[in-house]
Formats: C-alpha cells, structure tokens, sequence
C-alpha cells in the first residue's frame, strides 16, 4: 500500500517560511504526478500545487502563485514544498498525493497520510 509522510511544518511569523517534505513509499513515484493539498479549519481540502512525473511541468492554486514553489527528487522519492511571504491565509495541515493530471481535481488514492501543521501568526 501507498504511503505518503509529511514533514517540515511548524510556527512561522507573516512573512516567513516553511520547506515541507513528502516522502513516498511503496509506490511507483517516479511515474507519478504529484501534488500538495491543504485544509484549514471549518474548510474542505484544496489544492495547493501539483507537479509532473519529471518535474518539468508544474500547476499552482492562485493564492500561492509567486509565492511557493513545488519540486521533488525522484531518487528520493520525495516531493517538496518551498513555502515563502507567507501569510495568516496560509495555515492549515498541509498533505501530498499523487494527481492525475495538473489540475489537482484528481488524487490517485482515496486516501490521506497524516499531513504537517503549518501556522502563520500575524
């Protein structure tokens, strides 16, 4: 079974930043796109950015644009989440998943690991 583990969260002052990491096991990775989702309270998930198989190609939410940057290392089996300028708006548990497509609409597996808290004080 696929498992994804999240890391890297933490307590960030507006304007700061954040590396998370998600690393993959038991999964063919390097033939997977894969993309970054987050919840805050009261709030469905939503999608944050996502990025190919290669890492060539990446998508991003508007509300991040200019600000993170998504990347992975294949050799790892790791995606990453470089989070800067960050905001209030921001904080949520923050998880990956392998997408089918750029668009974030589609997760490959049903399911979730356990995500990383990210918290932005003002």
């Amino acid at each position: 079974q696929v498992q994804f583990v999240e890391s890297g969260g933490g307590l960030v002052q507006t304007g700061g930043s954040l590396g998370l990491s998600c690393a993959a096991s038991g999964s063919t990775f390097s033939s997977d796109a894969m993309g970054w989702y987050r919840q805050a309270p009261g709030k469905t998930r939503e999608f944050v950015a996502a990025i190919s198989q290669s890492g060539g190609n990446t998508n991003y939410a508007d509300s991040v644009k200019g600000r993170f940057t998504i990347s992975r290392d294949n050799a790892k089996r790791t995606v990453y989440l470089q989070m800067n300028s960050l905001k209030p708006e921001d904080t949520a548990v923050y998880y990956c998943n392998a997408v089918i497509g750029l668009s974030g609409r589609y997760q490959k597996y049903g399911y979730w690991g356990q995500g990383t808290q990210v918290t932005v004080s003002s």
